[in-house]
């Protein structure tokens, strides 16, 4: 046992007679060992990590080790298809398109089609060719002044902050260039976003950012001032994300610079607050009188809302609200569980929120059997990349759809998930100067231009094979999916639907709800977000 104990600071101790036998023939592997024996010294003493006090010296390699692991499994480890959280042949068929190079892939599929869950989609006898350029739709057409021509495939929101003003300004001027539109995330507009003029969605969050009184509330003044730009066509009040629904956040003075400050209007000095809620309102029917107020203060844009599903009753309560008053939003953005954020805690991102395609399908369907869905177009957002992607979502009830982390690989991000340490090394999402100089704006914002043109290209071809003229043919009947006992089935024989009308009281006797709408409808209402279990 002695011997086993000596063993381990062996080779620590045999650097200082290594220092003295080296001196005389080298001053350079003299000092070297010295600073070793050195090193392990300070291993040995120090109380903090139990492995360098045991293993002096050579138990750093297991923290160097660690510390690189990410990148030794993402380049020699990580299998093309493990999406951890995006896999190596999405980020490959992003950097494809991007850069204009070849996104074909040769000898056939590496999916294991036969699993549980496989999806794909029904072509047709009779292929045709759509036209990309006409993937567009008009939002806010039913009670709007300005209403919005949107493209079917835009950036979803990312703050100034969160990202670099250089990833900022390249997104915008390829949004520019390709005439779709940039999220501003809850950061607010910055000049960033203002220097190439690229079609803006504002995004309004709890913090009130751009648009807040210096105690944090909402201001009306300022948020006319802002959202009469020509510039900006949407507003979006985000309720919750994807990645950490029901959760603030604190961006800590450290990091809130004076073009931060600026956008977001909050002082130098204080930690930048986005509060868990909303103190606009309160109430499902308050958030619907809420809408109508930014609509009319912007001139008569439309104005939606961004959420990621919680409990199923509270989204009845505010459809319940949209029947109650007449009032509703012109769009819904459905955010899924399996979205991205800069930092979220591992809890939240893991177990909080419902992911994108059970969110979307409800919010669909229950508009549907509201008799509203003609009135509110749906945006979706979650882990959208592909062609196949944003097909799948059309399909389960989207009018369009945006993707974030998409437009981040265009932009070079690897996927170093170091988003949280302002060390990214890639210089998206950072604010340190030096590293965010790696980002040439003119040169991404053509890859962020290209990765667009050629995502909506793949589609009109993907939709095209399956006999269709128009992305918003694309039903459930489209989509083919192989269920639990390996059975393939259309994906419509395996989601709930409700017929037009459903929810409403006239219809109740001639078609009776399924479980599980009838709980959630019979537990929701109007005037308060909480579930009513009398």
């Amino acid at each position: 046992m002695a011997r086993q104990s000596f063993t381990r600071y062996l080779p620590w101790l045999v650097t200082a007679p290594a220092a003295l036998v080296a001196w005389p023939f080298s001053v350079w592997a003299s000092a070297t060992f010295a600073v070793l024996f050195a090193l392990g010294w300070r291993d040995y003493t120090q109380t903090k990590q139990a492995v360098r006090r045991n293993y002096p010296l050579t138990g750093r390699l297991r923290y160097g080790l660690e510390y690189i692991r990410p990148e030794l499994r993402q380049y020699f480890l990580e299998d093309d298809e493990e999406k951890l959280p995006f896999s190596r042949n999405q980020r490959a068929m992003v950097y494809a398109r991007s850069k204009v190079e070849n996104d074909k892939r040769g000898f056939g599929s590496i999916k294991d089609m036969y699993q549980s869950n496989t999806e794909w989609l029904a072509h047709s006898m009779q292929p045709v060719q759509p036209d990309p350029a006409t993937f567009r739709i008009v939002v806010g057409a039913e009670q709007c002044s300005q209403p919005c021509d949107l493209s079917l495939f835009n950036i979803s929101g990312m703050s100034f902050g969160a990202l670099s003003p250089n990833a900022i300004k390249a997104l915008n001027r390829g949004a520019a260039l390709g005439r779709f539109a940039h999220d501003t995330g809850e950061g607010s507009i910055s000049v960033h976003h203002r220097e190439h003029g690229g079609d803006l969605i504002w995004q309004i969050a709890s913090g009130y950012f751009g648009c807040r009184t210096p105690d944090g509330h909402f201001d009306p003044e300022h948020f006319a001032l802002q959202a009469k730009s020509p510039q900006v066509k949407m507003i979006e009040v985000k309720l919750s994300q994807g990645a950490k629904p029901g959760h603030g956040g604190v961006l800590p003075k450290a990091k809130v610079s004076a073009e931060i400050a600026e956008a977001r209007g909050v002082l130098m000095g204080q930690d930048c607050v986005s509060p868990a809620r909303h103190s606009a309102f309160s109430s499902p029917v308050e958030l619907l009188g809420f809408v109508a107020q930014l609509r009319r203060l912007s001139g008569g844009k439309p104005v939606g809302i961004k959420l990621c599903v919680g409990h199923p009753a509270e989204w009845f309560s505010l459809v319940k609200a949209m029947l109650q008053t007449g009032q509703t939003p012109d769009f819904v953005v459905v955010d899924g569980a399996e979205g991205g954020t800069g930092a979220a805690p591992i809890e939240f991102a893991d177990h909080v929120g419902m992911p994108l395609r059970d969110g979307l399908r409800l919010v669909h369907n229950s508009l549907v059997g509201a008799g509203l869905r003609h009135r509110i177009k749906i945006g979706a957002s979650g882990k959208v990349i592909s062609a196949f992607d944003i097909a799948r979502c059309l399909a389960l009830g989207a009018d369009w759809c945006n993707s974030g982390r998409g437009f981040m690989f265009a932009l070079g991000c690897i996927q170093s998930r170091t988003c949280h340490t302002d060390h990214c090394p890639t210089g998206v999402a950072t604010q340190d100067p030096v590293r965010q100089r790696a980002i040439v704006v003119t040169d991404k914002a053509e890859r962020v231009f290209y990765f667009h043109a050629n995502t909506l290209h793949a589609l009109a071809d993907l939709i095209g094979a399956a006999g269709l003229s128009s992305p918003n043919a694309i039903t459930p009947e489209h989509l083919m999916v192989r269920n639990g006992q390996g059975q393939a089935r259309p994906l419509s024989s395996v989601i709930d639907t409700l017929s037009p009308g459903q929810l409403l009281p006239e219809m109740a006797s001639d078609s009776p709800l399924p479980s599980p709408f009838a709980e959630f409808w019979a537990n929701s209402q109007p005037d308060q977000w909480g579930v009513n279990l009398a």
